[in-house]
């Protein structure tokens, strides 16, 4: 005899089976399968001639100069420092066999930088477009107790906001016009996860992971893939990691590992170790909320009080490449 209680126990096991398998699937799939057994599902060089990247004369930025012009793109550098684009473009020039344009431009300025930019750049077929460029505190601190805070606050988004909209609109016409391209937006894991003393820097990040799902339903017709990557730690000069792990791998490791993820799925960690620690923190998340809130809070106030330790001068600001979870800093 078939009993009401049976019926709902057979239902909800196979809801959870089906839950189950419609998260555990995927992820094994852009994460495992996907990137490690198939790569890169887009061919780059045929999007178009150029590829342009923000924040690229250092990390993350930098790697994916490289790693684009090593699959035969010519490479534009967008960053603040002129001699620090001059010298990656000649390393770049002569490794890679590559053109090379840099581009000097403060992305905590106003509308006139865009203006430059696209001067420069309208003329040129650019197929990739990689916003990398981002600032942060130079350690996690209280909203409150922000130095110079309304300076601070308005470069921020500035640099996290304004500047991946804006170079979205720039480039994107020609991408749609062509029925080609690809934009890869550098968010950060802290976008996703509990991150306080990074209130400001993680919304921003949340507000470029956001904007890239949509601007990639938008675009989907145009044959545009528009992915968001939110790396985890990676061993770069702003993030003050020294030394590359496993888990805090070399920029070129990741950036390596990210690109293969294209084509696969529109937000990436970017690298297995980092979405394992995604999921890890989710899975703590699930059982305990506040048990993940007070974890993230002591790791985040225990590392303001070793940078505190370390200098009397209160966190200051820099602007450059994006700044990954455990690294909010950035260098120009």
């Amino acid at each position: 005899m078939v009993t009401t209680s049976s019926v709902l126990g057979s239902t909800s096991a196979v809801l959870v089976s089906l839950f189950i398998l419609r998260k555990v699937f995927p992820w094994i799939y852009q994460n495992l399968i996907g990137p490690k057994v198939f790569g890169c599902r887009i061919n780059l060089k045929k999007t178009g001639e150029w590829a342009l990247i923000t924040g690229a004369t250092d990390g993350i930025g930098k790697a994916y100069a490289q790693a684009l012009a090593r699959k035969g793109l010519n490479v534009i550098l967008v960053s603040r420092t002129l001699s620090k684009l001059q010298d990656v473009a000649k390393e770049i020039e002569t490794e890679f066999k590559v053109r090379t344009m840099v581009i000097a431009a403060d992305f905590t300025g106003g509308a006139e930088i865009y203006e430059q930019i696209k001067s420069q750049i309208e003329n040129l077929e650019i197929g990739v477009l990689v916003n990398n460029v981002g600032m942060s505190y130079a350690n996690p601190e209280y909203l409150l107790e922000l130095p110079d805070y309304e300076k601070l606050i308005q470069n921020m988004l500035s640099c996290n906001i304004l500047s991946v909209t804006r170079m979205c609109q720039m480039v994107m016409p020609g991408m749609v016009k062509r029925h080609a391209g690809v934009v890869i937006n550098i968010s950060s894991l802290s976008a996703v996860i509990p991150a306080p003393l990074l209130t400001v820097y993680s919304a921003s990040k949340a507000y470029m992971d956001k904007f890239s799902e949509d601007l990639a339903s938008e675009n989907a017709k145009h044959n545009i893939v528009v992915q968001s990557v939110l790396p985890g730690p990676v061993a770069t000069n702003m993030s003050k990691i020294r030394k590359s792990t496993w888990m805090a791998c070399s920029p070129r490791v990741f950036v390596a590992s990210a690109i293969s993820t294209l084509g696969h799925t529109r937000q990436t960690t970017g690298y297995l170790p980092h979405a394992l620690l995604e999921l890890t923190i989710n899975m703590i998340r699930f059982v305990s909320p506040r048990l993940m809130e007070k974890i993230t809070l002591n790791t985040m106030q225990n590392i303001r009080a070793r940078a505190m330790k370390k200098s009397s001068a209160r966190p200051t600001a820099t602007v450059g490449e994006t700044t990954e979870l455990s690294s909010p800093s950035a260098s120009s």
